[in-house]
């Protein structure tokens, strides 16, 4: 009986063994296959997808050489939606091959995965996901890598992965920690430690540390074996030695990448030649070899592509050289050759407004000035500056346009009645020169379309000549006869070809000339003068024309004087506060005080010539400051310069004195105001925000001392900072809103008036002792309100102020309420009031008139 358990034991016990055998074999077969199928089929087709994925995204990417190129050359962009799906077919088919890869043939068995493709697909669907723009779910492959598989062969690879995914997210902090304790590991492939090297070296450029980040960035430059990365890394380099201002090294770095040759993308050896340009040492630049250099690049077919690049650097090298025609023509050639830069195409126009701006011609700055700002990113801090200089140059154009029409008009009108028509006749002989030489230009000629007498329709080309030069009352027409300059023209050059020819059969063929060798022998203008003087009337040539057109009345002949004055002080201080060409300020300013204008400008004038010699010459500063003090001792200019406006007493800035001051006005707390802001005024005396505690200020003496003070403190605020919006708002005020308040008058009240006020007047002195009535007005007005009844404090000057009672509906109604506040026990106002409407109201504050309304009241 033993021995048969003991052979039943020993066949379970072989039985066992062979299963265990067999099993054994069936899974080894199965972790074959399915590492087999994962490798050469899945995660093959899943390769090839990302590749041609890879390969779009960088044939599709655009480099922007204006600032420091990013490490890798991919392009990052904001996702329309929240939503994680895969936006790129191929990026999107490799990670459903990674995903089916990872769902069909994983074998994740005893808390071990079996198949050693699987740590190779989950890096491919992190990749997948990182070049489509989904970093968090690529972060999340990429960390499953690291805690599911730490013993693969990929890991590092997959952690200097998860860095450049942290950096995405802008992780870059994290990022820099995680991979310098990578690259303590002795044993990296030398591909992962570039990769590592150049993602810590584009973290240090996000947190713009550039010298940090030169140092990983040179490593892994010489130890890359990819040319195209070598190329790529020496142009960031020399792109980070040019930032911090190492223009020496800058410059060897672009020159490796010159001297790598066809090893480099020829984008970075073009961009090379252009960044040598800019870091080359100051003043120092070989003519010879540069054109030399720049004409081969222009010549070679490889560079037709950078043909932009290579004429703006032309440009930049003939402006450099003060060589402006030359200069302008190349820059226009690159816009003209621009392949897609943007920025490059702005820069253009950016250079041409300030070729045109720097020698005057602003009109056609600030065209070139619209078309880079229609360019430049709008929110851009390069197209609000451009933007800021347009504004200014358009009120340049402006005046530069006023200035130079009204000095012709005033110069005309000075003339004497002869000398007038003497320079109108001149004007009207050189006209009708230039309109003849044009068509005998367009018209003459021996033979071809240009001879006048093989046209077809040769009325119709002399009209559209003459519409063109100006003619004037010659109706359109295609009928060579219907037109009288026509026919004039037309014998003109018949003499001069012909000769004087009798009217007979075969003329052509006569043998005699005449005269004609001397006719075309004889001066042109003088042929033109002669003929159409006497053919034909045309009002251009006319003097009477333009005599008439001249101005004779006294008061508009002032009215042009006036506004060419102001219009030279403008350019003055546009000149000298907003471009500093004080020179070009200072001899605005010294013509206009030659053109003894109104006193209103004098004193400005002076003041602002003073600031501008301050800069430029201290002599003239002295003289024009000692001017100022001896011949306007009492004025705010004078006591300016003497530094006695003011203490000096706020700890607070400007900006902040400002808003709290404006908070107060608006309150109504005025003579504590204008206290204050004096003081202001001297201690910001250069601030940016003098102008808007001036223009406060002036509110406030409008408000205190009425309309003509108002006026005077506008006209300081308007000249002395006449490049300011303040002073342009002043400027405003005085010339539409002053206008319309000086017309107001006091009115006589009638039954009709249905708005009235009670006004009870109190000295400033006594105004703690009338606080008692005060509260009571105030409880009479709340307990009023519902009826409209308001009450105010309102300053009438720096004496006296007025407690006001708003609402009553008639003058009656305001007498009532004034003997109920006197009889009530709980008011017992036993004062002076005095009825007013609220029209007349506001023109006793404006005009500052309470005296002359009580005089009316008791008459």
């Amino acid at each position: 009986m033993k021995t048969t358990y003991v052979k039943l034991f020993s066949i379970l016990l072989a039985s066992l063994f062979v299963w265990a055998c067999s099993t054994k074999k069936d899974s080894m077969v199965n972790r074959g296959y399915h590492s087999t199928t994962t490798k050469y089929n899945v995660l093959y087709n899943g390769n090839l997808a990302f590749e041609q994925g890879l390969t779009n995204l960088r044939s599709n990417y655009y480099d922007n050489f204006w600032s420091i190129l990013p490490i890798e050359r991919m392009q990052v962009e904001e996702r329309l939606t929240e939503t994680n799906e895969p936006k790129d077919p191929d990026f999107q088919l490799a990670e459903e091959k990674a995903t089916k890869a990872i769902q069909k043939h994983s074998m994740y068995m005893g808390g071990r995965e079996k198949n050693p493709q699987m740590d190779e697909a989950y890096l491919m669907l992190g990749k997948s996901r990182y070049y489509d723009n989904r970093f968090i779910p690529a972060l999340e492959a990429f960390n499953y890598i690291l805690y599911k598989y730490p013993g693969s062969g990929n890991i590092n690879e997959a952690r200097v992965w998860r860095e450049k995914t942290n950096l995405r997210l802008s992780y870059d902090e994290l990022a820099i920690e995680n991979l310098k304790e990578l690259l303590k590991e002795e044993r990296l492939k030398d591909q992962v430690k570039v990769d590592a090297l150049a993602t810590l070296a584009q973290a240090y450029i996000n947190l713009e540390h550039l010298d940090s980040a030169a140092v990983p960035l040179k490593e892994a430059r010489d130890l890359t074996s990819l040319k195209e990365e070598r190329a790529r890394y020496t142009f960031i380099l020399g792109q980070i030695a040019s930032s911090l201002n190492d223009k020496t090294s800058a410059y060897s770095l672009f020159q490796e990448v010159i001297d790598m040759k066809r090893k480099s993308p020829r984008q970075y050896t073009i961009q090379s030649h252009a960044q040598q340009f800019v870091n080359r040492a100051e003043g120092e630049i070989d003519s010879v070899a540069f054109l030399d250099k720049y004409s081969d690049l222009l010549e070679d077919r490889e560079n037709r592509p950078y043909l932009d690049l290579i004429n703006r650097q032309l440009g930049l090298y003939y402006s450099s050289k003060t060589n402006y025609k030359r200069s302008i023509d190349y820059f226009k050639e690159s816009v003209k050759q621009s392949k897609g830069d943007e920025q490059l195409k702005a820069r253009n126009y950016l250079d041409i407004g300030e070729i045109y701006f720097n020698t005057a011609s602003y009109e056609l700055a600030g065209n070139y000035y619209d078309s880079a700002i229609s360019i430049l990113p709008t929110r851009s801090r390069e197209a609000y500056k451009i933007a800021k200089k347009r504004e200014s140059l358009h009120d340049v154009v402006l005046f530069e346009k006023m200035a130079k029409e009204n000095d012709s008009i005033l110069y005309i009108v000075n003339l004497s009645d002869s000398d007038r028509r003497e320079y109108f006749q001149k004007y009207a002989d050189e006209l009708r020169k230039q309109d003849f030489r044009k068509l005998n230009s367009e018209l003459g000629g021996d033979s071809g379309a240009n001879n006048v007498f093989n046209m077809p329709d040769f009325g119709s080309a002399i009209e559209k000549s003459m519409q063109s030069s100006g003619g004037a009352g010659q109706g359109k027409t295609g009928f060579y006869f219907y037109s009288q300059n026509a026919v004039s023209y037309g014998k003109l050059d018949f003499k001069k070809r012909w000769g004087n020819r009798a009217l007979a059969d075969n003329w052509r063929w006569g043998s005699s000339m005449g005269t004609a060798n001397a006719d075309v022998e004889e001066d042109l203008d003088v042929v033109a003068d002669s003929a159409t003087s006497e053919k034909f009337d045309d009002p251009r040539y006319n003097i009477e024309t333009y005599l008439k057109e001249v101005p004779t009345d006294l008061e508009e002949i002032a009215s042009i004087k006036k506004d060419r004055d102001f219009a030279y002080f403008q350019l003055g201080s546009i000149y000298s506060e907003k471009f500093a060409e004080f020179e070009m300020g200072a001899d605005k300013l010294e013509a206009l005080l030659l053109f003894e204008p109104e006193e209103r400008l004098v004193l400005p004038a002076l003041y602002k010539l003073y600031k501008i010699y301050s800069s430029i010459d201290e002599n003239k500063a002295g003289l024009v400051k000692a001017r100022i003090i001896s011949e306007y001792p009492d004025s705010r200019y004078a006591l300016l310069l003497q530094n006695k406006l003011g203490e000096q007493t706020f700890a607070e800035t400007s900006e902040e004195v400002y808003v709290r001051l404006k908070r107060e006005y608006e309150s109504g707390e005025y003579l504590e105001v204008l206290q204050q802001l004096n003081s202001a005024i001297e201690q910001f005396s250069g601030d940016d925000y003098l102008s808007k505690l001036e223009l406060l200020k002036a509110l406030v003496v409008g408000r205190l001392e009425g309309l003509e003070a108002y006026k005077t403190s506008l006209n300081y605020v308007g000249l002395t900072y006449a490049s300011t919006s303040e002073g342009k708002e002043a400027e405003r005020i005085l010339s539409q809103d002053v206008p319309s308040l000086a017309e107001k008058e006091l009115v006589k009240d009638d039954v009709k008036t249905t708005n009235w006020k009670i006004i009870y007047a109190v000295n400033v002195s006594d105004l703690d002792k009338m606080a008692l009535l005060e509260s009571k007005l105030k409880l009479y007005a709340m307990d009023r309100q519902s009826y409209g009844v308001k009450f105010s404090k309102d300053y009438y000057n720096a004496d006296t102020v007025f407690f006001v009672l708003h609402g009553m509906n008639s003058k009656a109604n305001a007498e009532s309420v004034v003997s109920f506040l006197r009889i009530s026990p709980d008011y017992g106002i036993d004062r002076e009031a005095f009825y007013i409407s609220s029209d007349n109201y506001a023109v006793v504050q404006i005009k500052k008139i309470w005296d002359v309304f009580l005089q009316v009241e008791k008459e």
